[in-house]
């Protein structure tokens, strides 16, 4: 199907592409591999993928993909874990025994079903689930808040991320002139394996360009073999090419969605109730 560039898919029409995606990832895959496949079998345009989704620090596709293993889920196909990995719940599931359309109808017609009558909105109003509105909000609330950080605060918050992520003798640079390098660590691997790695820490909504890792990859040479860039953004396809370009020394890529994930894992000014209800704690940023 052809698609104008300037057409952001909606949420109904990734439902069958996502299904073939986690086919073609052997059964499962994690949201950020979803993504990947689903952009590649759409063939969406950079110019697409760069619409930010509101002041997140999702895009639109990532944000309506979201909706898309949602209704998914909701229909019995996908499953995930604790640890965000997402699955078929059959590998013989045929294609083209599928119909979107049918798909949504099923979710909302059960979803309206479930409803008390003091509940039930007009019918043109989505049903939706309550746990993704509630990672939306905690989503929103924490990408506000790392964008509202000095710079300083910023790059002291990415040093305590490494160092609780397991990097040794980290420290935070941001001389001028240093081709924008902002600090440095050591990654240990399993107590063994050590390398030194250069980090760069960029505060924006923007997306990194393919120009911004060669710059950033120039600054590392004859430093180090490693680089690692953590964005409140997001990356261009080119940008996450160029990062793992053959005979260049490789740079590893965490974008918005990804950083604010690790901060959630990591108990990082982020903390989790029992009833997995998250707050966002807007007093320990202000403290870093």
């Amino acid at each position: 199907m052809k698609r104008t560039a300037s057409t952001v898919p909606t949420f109904d029409l990734m439902l069958l592409p996502a299904i073939q995606a986690l086919q073609m990832l052997g059964g499962s895959g994690t949201t950020e591999e979803i993504y990947d496949k689903v952009v590649q079998l759409l063939n969406l345009p950079d110019k697409i993928l760069e619409i930010s989704h509101g002041s997140t620090s999702q895009t639109e596709v990532e944000y309506r993909l979201a909706w898309t293993r949602t209704y998914l889920k909701k229909y019995g196909i996908l499953q995930n874990s604790s640890r965000g990995i997402w699955s078929l719940v059959s590998t013989s599931i045929n294609l083209d025994d599928l119909d979107a359309k049918e798909i949504v109808k099923a979710v909302r017609e059960a979803d309206k079903n479930k409803a008390t009558p003091s509940d039930t909105l007009d019918e043109t109003v989505e049903t939706i689930a309550i746990e993704t509105l509630e990672e939306l909000a905690w989503h929103q609330q924490l990408h506000k808040i790392l964008l509202s950080l000095e710079p300083s605060a910023f790059e002291r918050l990415v040093q305590r991320l490494l160092r609780e992520s397991g990097f040794i003798q980290v420290q935070v640079t941001g001389k001028s002139g240093d081709g924008g390098i902002d600090g440095v660590g050591i990654a240990r691997i399993n107590g063994f394996l050590s390398f030194h790695v250069l980090f760069q820490c960029k505060r924006y909504q923007g997306s990194v360009t393919a120009g911004q890792i060669r710059d950033f990859r120039g600054a590392m040479q004859g430093r180090t073999d490693k680089g690692l860039l953590i964005t409140t953004g997001t990356f261009t396809r080119d940008a996450i090419k160029e990062a793992t370009r053959d005979g260049a020394p490789p740079i590893d890529l965490i974008d918005g969605e990804q950083l604010v994930q690790r901060l959630k894992e990591l108990g990082l000014g982020v903390k989790i109730t029992m009833i997995e209800s998250i707050d966002v704690d807007m007093d320990w940023f202000t403290k870093i």
